[in-house]
């Protein structure tokens, strides 16, 4: 009902765009920065496939090049899914691959997400001193900084409570779970210790210094796109556009949010004097630069785990035995190191 509600509002906001002016400007656009908007772009993918792999590493899945296709994959999926159904997706595939459960490797999917709404905070925070943004944003000002202090405050209180969290000995929760609700109990269980013992501030810090890498990438890209079209867009700009289609868009409505990503862009951009039909043929040059690419790379990878069979518990901890980090594979997936 919702994407149906959307998508009826997309249509009546396009019949008040010359599509024939943005199309003209796209057909102008300089191809090499349209090149270096594809590459910063992918960039911000692999940036955020490394910040995965920082939790999923401990968790027994230390191949970073699995992490990396697995978020692409994800990522294309996201342009074809609503609901951000790729998310969903990277979690089956690697447990899939590896034979982790998926409990766990939900949790470090969790933990890695959890920075991009930090990250998207303090983006705010600095956009809001270091710029003139539109007063929409600029009255988020204090509001970001009060959350920008509570998440600090809370994330100090994860890693110390989960360092200093004392294991639990109840026979009756090794037992095997009877029922949906008891195997729902048991997944939620051993996902929140898995999530505890992932927990460090090293791995903290190097998430948060990534995800700000992954914006600073994302706003390069919106940049190098406007560049591209030949549009006057002040960074100041790009930042409002990337702030309010971010802070709009929690919920992919429609595939790829196409329609409602344009809509968003030419609201926020307007301030800074850009035309709506300048604005929407930019608009149009990033979803490009954004979809096209990943989704062919995720379409391409997708089969390759959708296709794989399930690795047996069996031979991953054959597979640990043999190298290190064996003790942290068997703390979070329960896998005995014994043939």
């Amino acid at each position: 009902m919702l994407t149906a509600a959307i998508v009826v509002f997309l249509v009546i906001f396009a019949r008040t765009i010359n599509w024939t002016d943005a199309w003209t400007s796209i057909r102008s656009a300089s191809l090499p920065l349209l090149a270096a908007a594809i590459g910063v772009n992918l960039l911000t993918v692999v940036i955020k496939a490394i910040r995965w792999w920082v939790f999923l590493k401990p968790a027994g899945s230390p191949s970073l090049p699995l992490a990396l296709r697995a978020t692409i994959a994800g990522a294309g999926l996201n342009n074809v899914l609503v609901a951000n159904g790729g998310d969903a997706a990277r979690v089956v595939f690697v447990s899939r691959s590896t034979g982790i459960p998926s409990s766990t490797i939900l949790a470090t999917l969790a933990l890695e997400r959890l920075f991009d709404p930090v990250g998207f905070v303090i983006l705010l925070v600095f956009g809001v001193l270091a710029f003139q943004l539109p007063p929409s944003l600029e009255k988020w000002h204090w509001p970001a900084v009060i959350a920008l202090v509570i998440i600090a405050i809370l994330l100090t209180w994860f890693v110390y409570a989960s360092r200093h969290a004392k294991p639990e000995h109840v026979p009756e929760r090794r037992t095997k779970p009877r029922g949906i609700i008891g195997r729902i109990r048991a997944y939620l269980v051993k996902f929140a210790a898995s999530t505890q013992y992932l927990t460090t501030a090293p791995r903290f810090i190097a998430a948060l210094a990534l995800s700000m890498l992954s914006w600073a990438g994302q706003l390069a890209t919106f940049q190098f796109a406007a560049n591209a079209a030949h549009v006057d867009i002040p960074i100041a700009g790009s930042l409002a556009a990337l702030l309010a289609i971010n802070l709009g868009l929690l919920i992919r409505a429609t595939p790829g949010n196409v329609g409602f990503f344009q809509f968003v862009f030419a609201l926020a951009v307007a301030p800074f004097g850009v035309e709506r039909n300048d604005a929407i043929a930019v608009s149009l040059l990033i979803q490009t630069i954004q979809i096209l690419p990943l989704t062919l790379l995720g379409v391409m990878l997708a089969p390759e785990f959708i296709f794989k069979r399930k690795t047996s518990r069996g031979a991953l901890a054959a597979e640990a035995a043999s190298g290190s980090g064996v003790k942290e594979r068997d703390e979070l997936t329960g896998v005995s190191s014994q043939p």
